[in-house]
């Protein structure tokens, strides 16, 4: 980064967060000289680490009961998750009432980044963890990634090491911290804390962590399967963006100069926030969705079978078990149920520049495990194997708009994995896709929001889904001003 750019993020980008984020978003080398050197450092970690992961049925799962009179599945010392069943009442949808199994994990987790300043540029301490559920094994975490279960150490395992700096961290900076739901088509109001603590002090380095800066991770969001869900969600919960921001980055085509602009909230937008607020609190109140839990045997269409829970159609999802055996982790091997979906999804923004600042389309997406109602979700979000037995006219709006666009109109293109420590090779294919065919204000249900105002939502908790906090992380990623990288070697 020049001496010029890095003095006009300081004189312009607002508070000295923001200028030491986007300093470290234009930083595509730091503590690691390079890309090969991390391939080099992720290669070594592949290598050093293993966890064997079988498939089991749901009645070889040690330490695991179905119970007898409601099949419900738990855990047999009460904590970490249940499955069960929710039944739902949904009178406007296009399927009015349903059952399905969920897991319910009522306990507040913790994701967590711990970030320095390293030769005057901000760095993030990233994990290379493995879940059970992961498509390619290690994948880049956040400093702590752990439910309440696993920190208070009911596993009877090792402690989950950073954690003090995230559950006491006065006396350090913090940055974000702010609770957000997960999925809520699969978990029943999931919640986790998503917090970023700048230190000043020096921190120690453990096998299996490393320092890179935040234009490093964002590159590395192009490689497939590689940075998780939970490190992706934190990043998007950072505060990037603030007044300036159109005229400091570094930006000479139309589209980078309207990515730019979208992040600074003086340039304008297609509604105001107050506006935005006022129609989700509308949707909230308008959207009549009742979701109650009950006994895994009343899931109707759901059938106990070759060991696992599955859809009589051969759609949806299964509910399979594992047993895993795993070096490194703080217990070696433990068995539990999982969700594994039947096909990878498609996960997009449709995005166009209006005034000169890009929009994204977003959709008032209400699922029956949200707290509340309705989030705001990406303009598609679904598994395509779900619609192939139905006609172009009744798949999910925008779906068609997003597998025809040409290869010119696709800014980002990747598959990337869901948390796996629920959930078994689940995939989704990450697009951001512009346009200008769709007009805006056709349905009710849409709107388009810039990416200062999806930041400013990402402030308070349950606005953007996990999906849409995703695709944010990719919009951010095409900011770094650097061509995308290739995937390390496997």
């Amino acid at each position: 980064m020049s001496a010029t750019t890095r003095g006009a993020l300081r004189a312009g980008a607002g508070t000295a967060p923001e200028a030491s984020l986007v300093e470290s978003m234009l930083a595509t080398s730091g503590r690691f000289a390079g890309d090969a050197d991390f391939d080099r450092w992720l290669a070594g970690m592949r290598e050093r680490t293993s966890m064997s992961v079988e498939q089991v049925a749901l009645a070889d799962l040690r330490d695991w009961t179905q119970d007898p009179v409601t099949g419900n599945l738990r855990h047999r010392t009460g904590k970490f998750f249940t499955v069960e069943s929710l039944a739902v009442d949904y009178p406007a949808g296009p399927v009015t009432n349903w059952t399905q199994p969920i897991i319910h994990q009522p306990e507040i987790g913790i994701l967590g980044i711990l970030v320095k300043r390293i030769d005057g540029v901000l760095h993030c301490l990233m994990q290379a963890k493995r879940e059970p559920g992961n498509q390619n094994g290690v994948q880049l975490a956040p400093t702590v990634q752990a439910t309440r279960s696993n920190y208070t150490r009911v596993h009877q395992g090792r402690p989950v090491p950073y954690l003090d700096y995230f559950l006491n961290p006065v006396g350090h900076r913090v940055l974000t911290d702010v609770r957000q739901s997960e999925q809520g088509a699969w978990f029943y109001q999931k919640r986790n804390r998503n917090m970023v603590v700048e230190v000043a002090a020096d921190v120690p380095v453990l096998d299996g962590f490393c320092w890179l800066t935040m234009g490093q991770i964002h590159r590395l969001l192009r490689v497939p399967d590689l940075v998780g869900m939970d490190a992706r969600t934190v990043l998007a919960c950072l505060p990037l963006g603030g007044p300036g921001w159109g005229t400091i980055l570094p930006f000479d085509d139309d589209f980078g100069a309207a990515l730019a602009h979208s992040c600074d909230p003086r340039s304008g937008a297609a509604w105001s926030l107050t506006e935005i607020l006022s129609w989700v609190t509308g949707m909230r109140t308008r959207t009549e969705i009742r979701a109650r839990l009950g006994p895994l045997v009343a899931a109707e269409g759901w059938l106990h079978r070759d060991g696992r829970i599955s859809h009589e159609s051969g759609r949806y999802f299964d509910v399979m078990g594992v047993q895993v055996r795993a070096a490194g982790r703080e217990v070696g091997q433990w068995t539990q149920p999982m969700i594994q979906p039947r096909s990878d999804g498609i996960i997009a923004f449709l995005v166009r520049p209006i005034d000169g600042v890009l929009h994204m389309l977003v959709c008032a997406r209400p699922e029956p495990g949200f707290a509340d109602v309705i989030e705001l979700a990406p303009t598609v979000q679904c598994l395509p194997g779900n619609y192939g037995h139905l006609p172009a006219d009744q798949w999910p709006p925008f779906l068609a708009d997003v597998l025809a666009a040409g290869p010119e109109q696709v800014r980002f293109d990747a598959v990337l994995s869901e948390e796996g420590g629920r959930f078994y090779h689940a995939r989704n294919r990450y697009l951001i896709v512009e346009t200008d065919a769709v007009p805006a204000g056709d349905r009710d249900d849409y709107r388009w929001l810039t990416l200062a105002q999806l930041t400013e939502l990402l402030a308070h908790s349950f606005y953007l889904n996990v999906q849409a906090r995703s695709l944010v992380a990719c919009l951010r990623s095409l900011l770094t001003g650097a061509p995308a990288r290739p995937g390390p070697t496997r």
